[in-house]
């Protein structure tokens, strides 16, 4: 079941990852500080839902490769929602006295930011079921003016031209055209860090973040809103990145997600236990780019060209846990399903907005092999056949099955956007019941199989 709206207690955080017994580090020398999160919408959908189910992950994706990417061609139609591009949500205390604010956890940006009072075309109600809080600057915040430190930084090092009195402005550009506009303010954020005894601490530290002022597009739209988005990403305006600058966490920052119950954990600092073997991230990359070095398919390598998987502009791998499935260049999501259903020469397949389509009646555990990704320093990624294997009940356009019938979760990254069509990007459908662990003071990437349950 998933947790209550209102589960505003980072505690209960905590306490769900000594249930994972993930042993954070003690504080203070490298304090943890653990954010709950839950997912919008289930990974598999159920009876009489497979239609919209498989509709509403591709059109999710769409919209976060044309975030990833900066592409604007969205071939999969309408407008959709910028807040979709994000799976995860938690809830967050700012000010003092504190106040809740719901934000869409995302790797793929950098800095927090939240809807202000007053705002020109921001949502007031959500179609989550949670309630909305607009910030106000006027009570513990102090806006950030545009001669400061800070808003030079976030302007290429540049101080913008303006006096010194004007706020040190921001505007995010989505996509599909959806933006947010405001200025910087400076407030406490509070939070729970673990103690290294099973308790946890409250704390709290300073942080700068965007106060939304106005919404432009789709962004403003009710039916999957929320107050803002907490970037996870690598520049210095992030708050990981703020709060490892005062000392209070070291840059590091990990997620256990479990797809099938919809929620998992954030933890802001080190994981001692359990260690994970770690790649190098590629540098001077705005996402999470690592360096993949092959597939093999049943402990069999996939034949491919020698240069498939080289990084450079609109090639490369990205790990991003905001998108809900993986998406491989067309030869090579061509090779992987040739192997995985090799000794299915029979099997009738239907092909359902680019998804691949089968009945299969059994464990589609002992009846397909397992996927391993292998990576620059010997680190392998195993996705099982429970993970890259949909089921979904009947609808409309499978009259003629049930719960047997079941759809790939590795797509043909050309035909989502053909500015990524050479890119492998590695969502959350590889990452579900792993611990990934991300290390940007050493640059590295590593994870193991955890049960996020």
């Amino acid at each position: 079941m998933a947790p209550s709206p209102r589960a505003s207690s980072f505690s209960r955080a905590l306490l769900l990852v000594l249930a994972l017994s993930v042993t954070l580090a003690p504080a203070p020398a490298a304090a943890t500080g653990v954010f709950r999160v839950r997912r919008k919408f289930p990974r598999h959908g159920g009876a009489g839902e497979a239609e919209e189910h498989l509709a509403a992950l591709r059109r999710h994706d769409g919209r976060r490769h044309g975030r990833l990417l900066g592409a604007v061609d969205l071939p999969l139609g309408g407008v959709g929602l910028p807040t979709e591009t994000g799976l995860y949500f938690t809830r967050i205390e700012i000010g003092a006295p504190p106040k809740g604010y719901y934000v869409q956890v995302d790797t793929g940006s950098d800095i927090l930011w939240v809807n202000c009072i007053r705002c020109d075309g921001c949502p007031t109600r959500s179609g989550l079921g949670i309630e909305l809080t607009q910030y106000d600057p006027a009570g513990s915040g102090s806006t950030v003016g545009c001669d400061q430190e800070f808003c030079a930084a976030t302007n290429g090092g540049v101080p913008p031209p303006c006096s010194s009195e004007s706020p040190c402005q921001f505007r995010i550009t989505y996509g599909d055209g959806s933006s947010t506009t405001g200025f910087y303010v400076t407030d406490l954020l509070q939070y729970d860090r673990a103690s290294g005894d099973g308790q946890t601490t409250p704390s709290n530290a300073t942080i700068t973040f965007g106060c939304g002022a106005q919404l432009g597009g789709d962004l403003g739209s009710d039916s999957q809103a929320l107050d803002g988005i907490l970037g996870f990403g690598q520049a210095n305006s992030s708050v990981l990145s703020q709060l490892a600058a005062a000392r209070k966490v070291p840059k590091i920052f990990a997620h256990c997600l479990d797809t099938v119950r919809g929620g998992g954990i954030f933890a802001i600092g080190d994981v001692v236990q359990p260690r994970v073997k770690t790649t190098p991230l590629v540098p001077n990359m705005p996402h999470y780019n690592v360096n993949l070095e092959g597939i093999s398919v049943g402990g069999a390598t996939l034949q491919l060209a020698t240069n498939t998987f080289d990084s450079g502009d609109n090639k490369g791998t990205i790990i991003d846990s905001g998108t809900t499935l993986a998406y491989l260049p067309e030869e090579v999501h061509k090779t992987l399903m040739a192997a995985v259903f090799k000794k299915y020469q029979d099997m009738t397949f239907r092909n359902y907005q680019d998804f691949l389509c089968f009945q299969f009646s059994g464990s589609v555990d002992d009846g397909f092999p397992v996927i391993t990704f292998s990576f620059e320093g010997d680190l392998t990624l195993n996705v099982y056949p429970h993970d890259y294997l949909f089921q979904n009940g009947c609808g409309q356009a499978f009259v003629l099955y049930d719960n047997d019938f079941y759809c790939v979760g590795f797509l043909n990254g050309g035909l989502q956007t053909k500015d990524g069509k050479n890119m492998v990007l590695l969502g959350d459908l590889v990452l579900s019941n792993k611990l990934v662990v991300y290390d940007l003071e050493n640059q590295v990437i590593g994870w193991t199989d955890y049960n996020c349950k």
